[in-house]
């Protein structure tokens, strides 16, 4: 299916690589003005090769003000995509308080800080926008060892719903081996099935969808 996002400014976090590069090429492909943030020059410049009239900003999303200042210089952003997050393993007698911070500081805090900034210049310019925050399965169903991410996943999902926005779900690789088995339908989603839900959510054919969590997640959370 194809969406049309001519006109529009969009903005991908974590947007360099992995899913978020797969959807700011989607975007591209679909019309919008794409600018991508992320941490590794190295891939920002390798993304802006592929795609030239790609726009990049390098800045670490955990730093509040010099995102605010950089997300700023963009002016009003009509479609947001908060994909910048990180994974890490510890059993719960095993995490480290700093490691917890910098879990819950990337993967929801910073998601907090942009949709603010996003949302403000909407509200002052009088526009409508669309905000779509990545999360996980792990946010709505415990994962051993996993304890940080889950709960910076479940404070993803519980700010989304009040800020009355939308959401995907993140793949995590790391459970491939392990619930394989336990999907109804067998398999993983792909970035692409991942991809082609963050369209619809950005579309106007989701314009009566607020507030949800949409799970890509082959029927896992009904097993």
């Amino acid at each position: 299916m194809a969406y049309r996002f001519e006109g529009k400014k969009a903005l991908v976090t974590g947007g360099s690589r992995g899913i978020g590069k797969a959807i700011a090429e989607r975007l591209l492909l679909e019309g919008a003005k794409v600018y991508v943030i992320g941490r590794s020059q190295e891939n920002l410049e390798k993304i802006k090769t592929e795609n030239p009239s790609l726009n990049t900003i390098q800045v670490d999303v955990t730093n509040w003000d010099e995102t605010k200042t950089a997300v700023e210089q963009i002016g009003v952003v009509d479609l947001l995509v908060n994909n910048a997050g990180i994974l890490d393993q510890a059993n719960f007698v095993d995490v480290e308080m700093d490691k917890f911070d910098k879990m819950i500081e990337t993967n929801c805090k910073s998601a907090f800080n942009i949709t603010q900034i996003i949302a403000r210049g909407l509200i002052s310019a009088g526009r409508p926008g669309v905000v779509v925050n990545m999360s996980s399965q792990g946010g709505l169903k415990a994962a051993a060892g996993f304890m940080p991410y889950c709960v910076s996943k479940a404070m993803v999902d519980m700010s989304t719903k009040v800020t009355a926005y939308d959401k995907g779900f993140l793949r995590n690789k790391e459970f491939m081996q392990m619930f394989r088995a336990k999907h109804p339908l067998g398999k993983f989603a792909t970035v692409e099935d991942v991809v082609n839900a963050t369209m619809f959510l950005l579309s106007d054919d989701s314009a009566m969808i607020t507030g949800i969590c949409l799970p890509v997640d082959g029927g896992y959370l009904v097993n």
